[in-house]
Formats: C-alpha cells, structure tokens, sequence
C-alpha cells in the first residue's frame, strides 16, 4: 500500500460550481447496477458484486414505482435552514409508511432473480416480519447499528431507505438542500458519507463532492481535508500496490486516524462511490491494520459478515 500526497486544482471555467447536487432519480440506481456487473466480472468477489447490482437494480424498479412522499412545508424548511439543520434528518424526520411497500417491492425483486439460499431465507424473514420489527431495523440502520441479532437483514432495509430518502433528496432539489455549517455531513438528511468523488464534469471539474450514504446527495469538500474533523496537517492518500488504474484511493488522516475512500473520475468515468468502495474491501482491510477507522459506512455491507 501506498501513501502519496496530492493536492486539489481550481475548478475550470468562471462559472460557479455547484454546492450540493441531489440525486438523479431516474437513473442513479440503474447506474450503480450496471457499475456492480462490470466490477464483477474477474473479481475474487464477483458473486456477490453481482448480488448487490441485483439489488441496485431492485432498487431503480422500487423509486421509479414510488409515489410522491410528504416533504418538509415551508415553515420547516425555514426553520432548517435558520438553524444550519438539514430538512429530512434521518434519525428525526417522521418516515412515511411508503418505505416499507419499496422494501416489499425490493424483496420481490430479489426473490424472483435466483438468490443464494440462505439469501432467499433472510428476504423470506423480512417479508414476514411486523410492521414494528421493520421499523426497528430501520432504526438501526439510521443509527448506523449495523451488527447484532437480525444483521443480515440491514442491508435489505438500507436499501429500502436508500431509496426512500433518494426520493426526497430528488424532489427537495438544490434549492431546499444548502450546505450545513458541519462540512462532514449530508446537507440534506444528515448521515456520513460513504465515499467522496472528484468530478470531471465541466461545472465541477476537479473538485471533490462527498457522496451521502444514504440519500445519495453530493456536497463539495475542498481536497486534501479531513471530513472527520477538518484536519489538513497530515492527510495522505493509500492505494494498493499493483492497482494499475487506482481509480479508488483512500484519504488517511493521522490526526484522527480516520479515511474515507475517495473515487477519481478521471481514471473511471462510470465510477460510483458505492460500487466502487465494496469492490476494494481489501484496502479496508489494510487500513484496518494499519489501525485506521472508517469515517462514514457503507449501508450495503454488513462489517465481519
């Protein structure tokens, strides 16, 4: 593994780059999909790479069937904005009983596309459990409680919520989601980011976006800056040693001894932060060893299973 410097360019051309980009709903998930397949092929993990672009797949079907859910009026969205607050707080904002029909649609999906057996017995258990055992799993994923009894069922209810909260992102629009004063979480829902993205579109070139692990909202990070705590002094960026393409590299901080990867568009034009950071588990697990703490999660994966 190794650990280079690298510092950030201006954005090019005179136009003001944007601060927050919502997600795009009608592809995003179709999108991931497609980056899961090609990720597969050749890989040590491509069975499950491959699970998991069924599962984004699953997904895409689920928000394009989803019907418009409540927003914030505009009296919370003042309040949110005067006070720094993002407008749907994941641990906070009132869940609309329309995430669990996308976790019964997600689940049926994935029933009907060849799932492993003992897949196919986690979809079964989630599908008949109450409604109060569902929105306590919920719960946890928003906590970022991704262990303990019933682990293996997270990742289905994440996806759910993914989408849900996905939905919201996208019809809130850039003009409700504005930068918070606590760069290192999502300006819209409040959670950690699983990755951050440098772009190459014209309007944000080279600038680096930090991608929400759950809503999927993007919001502007300078480079080269701790979005654990802000730290400068003594970043460095990993890779491992034989990566030819080192599209996906990690952003270390001896300050907090955090990272969060960070995916260069440059170098993999269809790359997606979430795709991509499971593809390179093995660099988590050297940063582990190197005793370095992850700054935000990955929704999908369920840590030592």
């Amino acid at each position: 593994m190794n650990a280079t410097m690298e510092y950030g360019a201006p954005a090019a051309g005179t136009a003001e780059p944007p601060r927050v980009i919502v997600p795009d709903r009608s592809s995003l998930f179709a999108d991931r999909a497609r980056r899961f397949a090609a990720l597969a092929d050749g890989h040590s993990l491509g069975d499950w790479l491959r699970f998991l672009g069924r599962l984004s797949l699953a997904q895409h079907g689920a928000l394009q069937a989803l019907r418009p859910v409540p927003l914030p009026d505009a009296a919370a969205l003042a309040q949110a904005r005067s006070h720094g607050m993002p407008p749907v707080p994941a641990q906070h904002w009132p869940r609309d009983p329309a995430w669990r029909g996308t976790l019964v649609g997600i689940l049926a999906a994935l029933q009907s596309s060849g799932l492993t057996e003992a897949a196919q017995q986690s979809c079964a258990r989630l599908a008949a459990a109450s409604v109060e055992a569902q929105e306590a799993l919920a719960d946890r994923v928003l906590r970022t409680e991704l262990y303990g009894d019933d682990a293996d069922l997270l990742p289905f209810v994440a996806a759910a919520l993914q989408v849900y909260w996905t939905a919201l992102a996208a019809s809130l629009g850039t003009a409700q989601v504005r930068t918070l004063d606590v760069p290192g979480v999502c300006p819209c829902c409040g959670s950690l980011p699983v990755a951050s993205v440098v772009r190459t579109a014209a309007e944000a070139n080279n600038l680096r976006y930090l991608h929400c692990s759950l809503c999927n909202t993007e919001w502007n990070l300078v480079r080269v800056k701790c979005a654990a705590c802000d730290s400068t002094a003594k970043i460095a960026y990993r890779h491992i040693d034989g990566d030819a393409v080192q599209a996906m590299r990690a952003e270390t901080c001896d300050d907090c001894m955090s990272y969060l990867k960070i995916l260069y568009q440059e170098k993999a034009p269809d790359g997606d932060p979430v795709a991509d950071d499971l593809a390179t588990l093995a660099l988590d697990l050297l940063l582990d060893e190197a005793g370095y703490s992850r700054s935000g999660p990955n929704l999908l994966f369920i840590p030592g299973q």
